[in-house]
C-alpha cells in the first residue's frame, strides 16, 4: 500500500505542477496559497480550495507533510491567501490533530472530492488572517 501511495503522489504531484496548476492560478476566483520558497526565498503560489471562517482560513492538503507549500510553511508560516480576488496576509499553523475527513465536508464539494480520491496523507492547515 505504501508503494502504491507513493507511486499515486508522484504521478498527481506531477500532473498538478505541470498541466492543472498552471491554468487554475490564472483563474480569477480560484483560491490561492502564497508561501516563500524555503531554497529560493521567492513566492510560490498554489491552488487550493478551502472556506473562510471569520479571521480564519481553513483547508487541507492532500499529501500532508510531504506537499511543497507545507514545507515551505514549516519554514515560514507567514503567508497569503487570494480569497475570491482579493489577497490577505496571515500566518499558517498545521493542524495534525483535526479530523481532516470531517474538514472537508464543511469545505467546497468539488475540491473536497477531489482531496479524498487524490490524497494519501491529508493534514488540515488553518491560516490566520491579519488583514
Amino acid at each position: 500500500m505504501a508503494r502504491h501511495n507513493e507511486i499515486k503522489h508522484r504521478v498527481v504531484t506531477s500532473f498538478q505542477r505541470r498541466i492543472v496548476n498552471p491554468l487554475t492560478v490564472r483563474l480569477p476566483t480560484q483560491d490561492l496559497l502564497e508561501t516563500t520558497g524555503r531554497s529560493s526565498g521567492l513566492p510560490r503560489r498554489t491552488p487550493i480550495g478551502g472556506r473562510r471562517v471569520g479571521r480564519e482560513f481553513w483547508f487541507v492538503s492532500e499529501y500532508g507533510e510531504k506537499s511543497q507549500y507545507v514545507r515551505n510553511i514549516k519554514a515560514d508560516p507567514h503567508v497569503r491567501v487570494r480569497i475570491r480576488g482579493r489577497w490577505h496576509s496571515g500566518t499558517a499553523h498545521l493542524v495534525p490533530h483535526d479530523d481532516a475527513r470531517a474538514r472537508l465536508r464543511t469545505l467546497r464539494r468539488f475540491n473536497s472530492a477531489a482531496v479524498r480520491a487524490l490524497g494519501t496523507h491529508l493534514l488540515t492547515v488553518r491560516v490566520d488572517l491579519t488583514d
